[in-house]
């Protein structure tokens, strides 16, 4: 992802309680996609609940999501996630934040 996708992502993202409602919202999110193939009423429960994690962060930031100024930070989301779990147990460095 560019770098300043993450960046303005990052930006939006701050506070710590918005961060954890992030850290569990977003992978609920994502796992509820292919498992609505399997077990459509776990997805469904993921991916509501996932959302009012999701909601409740930005809610607590004082911001809209940044989806809503481009449908590509849907992307960002899960990419932000991953690099914070990846940084978190010594696999990649974090960069500054502009």
């Amino acid at each position: 992802m560019a770098a300043s996708f993450i960046n303005t992502y990052k930006s939006q993202h701050r506070h710590p309680l918005n961060r954890l409602c992030h850290s569990f919202g977003i992978p609920m999110i994502t796992i509820s996609w292919p498992l609505f193939f399997f077990k459509w009423r776990w997805a469904l429960a993921l991916f509501v609940i996932g959302w009012i994690l999701q909601i409740v962060g930005h809610a607590i930031e004082g911001n809209r999501p940044a989806f809503f100024q481009n449908p590509v930070y849907f992307l960002v989301g899960p990419w932000w996630l991953i690099r914070r779990a990846a940084e978190a147990i010594g696999l990649l460095h974090s960069s500054p934040s502009k």
